[in-house]
C-alpha cells in the first residue's frame, strides 16, 4: 500500500522537532506531512492534508489534544490518533480511550516506542483497507447482476398484488428505500439492430446503464422481462418531471454514444404520489411502450405525447386505403418481441390508430388475414412447428363482425406469443441445462465468469444473466458462491486442508477474500466452522 501520512501536533518545539527528525519515516512506510504547535493551528492543516495518523500532545494552549482529537475523529472517522503526554493521570487515559485513540504514550517518548506504535497502526490500516476493498468487491459482485428476490418483489409491485404495508415490509427486508413524495415509472429496452435478442454492443450499453443508475438513489432499476428494464423514479413531486427527463436522457445518451446502431425505446408513465399507484403508473408506461411497434423510428414515448395530433387516431378512408400500406412488420415485430402483458394495450392502440377499419367489411377481413399470416410467418421463424401453429391460431371468419375485431386480434396475438414462449422455454431450458453443466465442471476455476459461461453456451452474457435468474432463482454470482461455499464446508469438516488451500481449491485467488465471503455467508470464519461453531452443513 501507499505510505501512511503522519501529522504531529505538539506545543514544545524540541519534542515536536525531535519526533519529526528522529523517525526514518519512509523506512517504516510512513510519510511526514506536517506539524503544528497547537490544536487551533493544526485543525485547518489536518482538514486540508487529511493525514492517516495524528500524533498529538494532550496539554497545549488554545486547543488541547483531546479537543482536537474529538473534532478530527468526528470529521475523519478513519484517522488514527496517538496521544503523547507527560501526565500519567488515569482521567486523561480514560478520556483518550473514550475517543478511540490507538495509542497513549507517556513522555519522554523513545524512538523505539514511537516506531512500534506506528508499525502497529500501519498494519491495522492495511487490514482495515483490505476489509474495505473486500466489502467493495463483494458488493460489486452481487450488485452487478440482479438479485432474483428484487425482481420478484418488483414484479408483484407493478402488477398491484401487494398492499402498501406489504410493499414497505418487503422493501425493508430487501434494504430498498422507497420513501418519497412522488413516483414515476420508465420502461426501456435496448437491442442490436440486426438481432431480436441482446448482442454484445447492446449488452455492453445495458450493463453500463445498470452501473450508472446504481449511483443515484432517486432511481431503482429492475428487469421487467428478458429484454426490458424498468426504472422506478422517486423524489419530491416538484422534481419528478425533471428526474424522469434525466432518466430518459441518461438512456438516450448511452445508446447514442454506442459504437454501433441500436434499437432502443423508452416509455414514461404518469406520475403518482402513492406507492399504491405504482401499478397504474407502470400500466401507463406499458401502454405508451406498445407504440414502439407502430412508430419504430421514434425512441421516446410518453402518455402526454400520445395525446398529440401526430399520434391521435384519425378516421380511415376505407375507399382510398390500400391494405398493403399497413406495414406487416408491426405485427411481426410484436409477435417476436412483445409480451403477453402488452397484448391488450398493443391491440387497443393498434386498432384505435386505424379507427374506422372495423366498419369496412372487405378491408377488415383483408386486415385480419394479413395479421394471421404474419403471425404465422413470425412463429415459423421462431422455430414453432406448423401443426402447433395451425391448431393454436384461429382461422379468420369471412363474416367476422366489426365488434369482434379487437377480440380476434387479442386472441391471435395472445396465442402466438404463448406458442413463441413455449418454444423459447424449450430453448432456454436447454441453454440453462448446458450452462449449469458447464458451471458444475468449472466452478472451482478462478477465472470462471458470466462471460465465459455465456461463450460456452453461445449466447450473450446479458441474456444469460436474465435467463439464469429466471430459471434458477439465483443470480449467476449467487449460484457460483453457493456452490463454492458448499464445497468449502465439506473440505473444512472432512479434510485437514488449511483455509488457504481450500480457497485455492474452490476458485478463490485470495485466501483472505475467501475467508471474508465465508464469514459473510455463514457468520463465522472457516476456522470457527471447522471447530464446530456453526451447525450449518
Amino acid at each position: 500500500m501507499e505510505s501512511i501520512k503522519v501529522f504531529i501536533c505538539e506545543d514544545e518545539s524540541i519534542v515536536r522537532e525531535g519526533l519529526r527528525d528522529m523517525i526514518p519515516w519512509e523506512k517504516y512506510g510512513c510519510e511526514f506531512v506536517g506539524d503544528a504547535p497547537d490544536g487551533e493551528m493544526a485543525l485547518p492543516m489536518i482538514r486540508e492534508l487529511k493525514p492517516d495518523v495524528l500524533i498529538t500532545d494532550i496539554t497545549m494552549p488554545f486547543m488541547d489534544g483531546l479537543s482536537l482529537s474529538k473534532i478530527v475523529t468526528s470529521e475523519q472517522p478513519d484517522i488514527k490518533v496517538i496521544i503523547i503526554s507527560g501526565y500519567s493521570d488515569f482521567e486523561y487515559a480514560r478520556q483518550a480511550i473514550e475517543l478511540g485513540v490507538e495509542q497513549y504514550l507517556l513522555k519522554p517518548v523513545t524512538k523505539a516506542d514511537m516506531i512500534k506504535a506506528l508499525e502497529g497502526i500501519r498494519q491495522k490500516i492495511i487490514e482495515e483497507n483490505e476489509q474495505k476493498n473486500y466489502l467493495s468487491k463483494y458488493e460489486q459482485e452481487f450488485k452487478k447482476f440482479e438479485r432474483f428476490s428484487h425482481r420478484a418483489f418488483f414484479e408483484r409491485l407493478v402488477e398491484g398484488s401487494l398492499s402498501v404495508q406489504e410493499i414497505y415490509e418487503q422493501a425493508n427486508n430487501l434494504h430498498l428505500n422507497l420513501s418519497a413524495n412522488g413516483y414515476n415509472m420508465v420502461i426501456f429496452t435496448i437491442r442490436d439492430v440486426q438481432q431480436s435478442g441482446y448482442a454484445d454492443d447492446a449488452a455492453n450499453v445495458t450493463e453500463s446503464l445498470l452501473n450508472h443508475f446504481m449511483q443515484y438513489p432517486d432511481f431503482i432499476i429492475f428487469r421487467c422481462n428478458l429484454l426490458s428494464y424498468a426504472v422506478l423514479v422517486k423524489g419530491d413531486q416538484d422534481r419528478l418531471a425533471q428526474l424522469s427527463d434525466r432518466c430518459v436522457k441518461m438512456i438516450q445518451q448511452h445508446c447514442e454514444e454506442a459504437s454501433s446502431a441500436l434499437d432502443w425505446y423508452v416509455a414514461v408513465g404518469v406520475p403518482t404520489n402513492r406507492l399504491s399507484g405504482l401499478s397504474g403508473c407502470y400500466a401507463d408506461a406499458n401502454r405508451a411502450f406498445a407504440y414502439r411497434y407502430m412508430f419504430p423510428d421514434r425512441h421516446v414515448f410518453t402518455s402526454e405525447m400520445l395525446k398529440s395530433e401526430q399520434y391521435a387516431p384519425t378516421a380511415v378512408n376505407t375507399n382510398a386505403m390500400d391494405a398493403g400500406k399497413l406495414d406487416p412488420m408491426i405485427i411481426r415485430n410484436f409477435v417476436r418481441t412483445g409480451t403477453l402483458a402488452e397484448t391488450d394495450a398493443f391491440t387497443d392502440e393498434y386498432i384505435t390508430s386505424l379507427d374506422g377499419v372495423e366498419n369496412a367489411m372487405l378491408f377488415r377481413y383483408y386486415l385480419l388475414v394479413s395479421i394471421r399470416v404474419n403471425a404465422e410467418l413470425e412463429l415459423r421463424d421462431e422455430g414453432v412447428a406448423l401443426p402447433e401453429i395451425a391448431v393454436s391460431l384461429p382461422a379468420v371468419d369471412v363474416n367476422i363482425g366489426a365488434d369482434n375485431v379487437r377480440g380476434y386480434l387479442k386472441e391471435i396475438l395472445g396465442n402466438a406469443i404463448k406458442l413463441r414462449d413455449v418454444e423459447a422455454q424449450k430453448r432456454s431450458s436447454d441453454i440453462i441445462d448446458s450452462a449449469l453443466k458447464y458451471i458444475d465442471r468449472n466452478y472451482t476455476d478462478e477465472n470462471i465468469s458470466l462471460d465465459s459461461v455465456a461463450v460456452a453456451s453461445n449466447i450473450s452474457a446479458n441474456y444469460l444473466s436474465a435467463l439464469f435468474s429466471q430459471k434458477v432463482g439465483l443470480s449467476f454470482v449467487e449460484y457460483i458462491t453457493k456452490k463454492r461455499m458448499a464445497r468449502a464446508r465439506q473440505l473444512l469438516r472432512n479434510t485437514s486442508k488449511r483455509s488457504g488451500e481450500i480457497a485455492v481449491d474452490i476458485g478463490y485467488k485470495d485466501p483472505r477474500y475467501f475467508s471474508f465471503v465465508f464469514k459473510k455467508k455463514h457468520g463465522c470464519t472457516p476456522s470457527q466452522y471447522r471447530n464446530g461453531e456453526s451447525d450449518e452443513e
